[in-house]
């Protein structure tokens, strides 16, 4: 096994028998290194600055791992958990309970330096829009949690304060708190009594505004997906309804509303029909036209030169990468199953993997460079998680002088053999482009097989090209025997 890279970025590859940290890529030997060799566990996950690693090892045992050496730093006992998560910065570390009244206070937040409990709350359930109850931004500078009909806001330095000041927002039911920085905090109320849905944005602080800053009310919203940008100047809103009036979805009704914190735009953004990519700017002018396919993804690399067009889930699997400086696409491939899927922090490279329990066959992991060709495959036999430890985009250089020939690179392939690293082939690794196939609806396929077996003809060129030939044959001989009939009755 070579010598681990200190330069090179981390890959957490968890499978039935626990998780192992590889050396990211470029390979030295054409595979990675293993730097941290498998630890049994239920699940782990990085903080979001990739400093600390959680992992829970069983139903009450929490381990803290120091991501520059990958060594445990600390250890929690804590009986029925349900659910933990890192703060930003690896500070705290935040677990819920099962609870059976409300006077036990069922979520703590520990200090991972000292592992003393700092914290205690009660909260009735977890679901996606309640977890974690704490919120903090990025820096850890804000931490709040949503109550009833308010927003409490704690010093991060100091949780024996208590709420430190709130922001009262009746009928709150789910909220955002801005990330880079933790200036606003964006709050959705649900339709009651027959006055409209909201979104509103407050500025954060002690002095913070007690008048939204900007505002969008909405009617026939089920629920809502809160995403702020990097700098926390936008808000992205998705309002979703169970049922769409005009008849036109099955799947009822979807609509994007985009705010900014300094008012300069609060509306729709455009849906384009028929369905296609777009890129918009701040005031949701469209950029660039990615054109229409079968897509659903779109990820963007966070060095902002280049971004990935997918198809993932019940689609295909065709990814087609986009130079966005110079607005021109730079190749197509296909990732079949892939079920995540998510760019390097460099910006060099891009991984897709096909987990359980989401899919039980062909589980596997793919690397590949910044224009599609492929880099790198391996398969497993089982493979629950692969994702790239979190690093700042400043760490690395620029991606100028990556624009240039990989065709010299090859593929590394391993057969599945668990999680070790043994076996390989080589293959080429730049795979015949496939052009995206426009989507077409279960009924449109039978009709035209249908077609093609009543009167000979295919969707094809080739088979329409024969139904051609047959066409002609067939009129040929109806006139031949029309001038037969024709000189007999003479």
């Amino acid at each position: 096994m070579a010598a681990a890279n200190p330069s090179s970025m981390e890959i957490l590859v968890r499978g039935p028998e626990g998780f192992c940290i590889w050396t990211g890529p470029p390979f030295g030997n054409g595979e990675p290194s293993i730097k941290l060799e498998r630890v049994p566990c239920n699940n782990a996950t990085f903080s979001e600055d990739g400093s600390k690693l959680i992992v829970m090892k069983s139903d009450s045992v929490i381990s803290i791992y120091d991501c520059s050496s990958f060594k445990e730093i600390r250890s929690f006992q804590v009986s029925n958990v349900l659910a933990a998560a890192l703060s930003p910065c690896g500070t705290y570390l935040q677990t819920f309970q099962k609870s059976l009244t409300p006077q036990d206070k069922n979520v703590v937040l520990w200090k991972i330096e000292t592992g003393d409990a700092v914290h205690h709350h009660f909260q009735k359930n977890m679901t996606k829009t309640t977890w974690p109850s704490i919120r903090f931004s990025s820096d850890e500078v804000v931490a709040c949690r949503m109550a009833t009909n308010e927003i409490q806001f704690f010093d991060p330095t100091d949780f024996s304060k208590g709420t430190v000041h709130r922001l009262r927002i009746p009928g709150v039911a789910a909220f955002a708190l801005s990330m880079v920085p933790g200036s606003h905090v964006a709050a959705f109320v649900p339709e009651s009594k027959g006055s409209p849905a909201s979104v509103q944005i407050f500025a954060c602080g002690k002095d913070m505004q007690t008048q939204p800053v900007a505002r969008r009310s909405f009617f026939r919203c089920s629920t809502v997906q809160l995403n702020w940008n990097r700098g926390s100047t936008g808000l992205l809103v998705v309002v979703q309804s169970d049922v769409d009036k005009t008849n036109q979805s099955y799947y009822g009704e979807s609509k994007l509303n985009y705010l900014t914190t300094d008012a300069t735009h609060e509306g729709l953004v455009p849906l384009l029909m028929p369905a296609s990519a777009t890129l918009f700017d701040k005031k949701c002018n469209p950029l660039l036209e990615l054109g229409t396919g079968p897509y659903n993804t779109v990820r963007w690399n966070p060095k902002g030169k280049f971004l990935c067009l997918a198809g993932f889930g019940n689609l295909p699997g065709d990814m087609a990468f986009w130079d966005y400086v110079n607005k021109k696409q730079l190749g197509t491939t296909r990732a079949e199953c892939s079920v995540t899927s998510e760019w390097s922090p460099d910006g060099r490279y891009f991984m897709t993997a096909t987990t359980a329990p989401r899919l039980q066959v062909d589980n596997g992991i793919k690397i590949f460079h910044y224009d599609g060709s492929l880099y790198f495959k391996k398969m497993f036999d089982k493979l629950y998680q692969a994702e790239w430890k979190p690093e700042s985009p400043d760490r690395f250089g620029e991606i100028a002088e990556l624009v240039k020939s990989v065709d010299s690179l090859k593929v590394e392939e391993t057969k599945p053999q668990g999680q070790g690293l043994t076996s390989k082939k080589t293959a080429p690794v730049n795979p015949p482009a496939q052009k995206p196939a426009a989507y077409r609806p279960p009924h449109a396929k039978n009709a035209a097989a249908v077609q093609a077996e009543l009167f000979g003809g295919n969707t094809t060129e080739q088979m329409s090209k024969n139904a051609l030939k047959n066409k002609q044959k067939r009129e040929k001989q109806k006139a031949k025997k029309a001038a037969e009939a024709a000189a007999g009755s003479s």
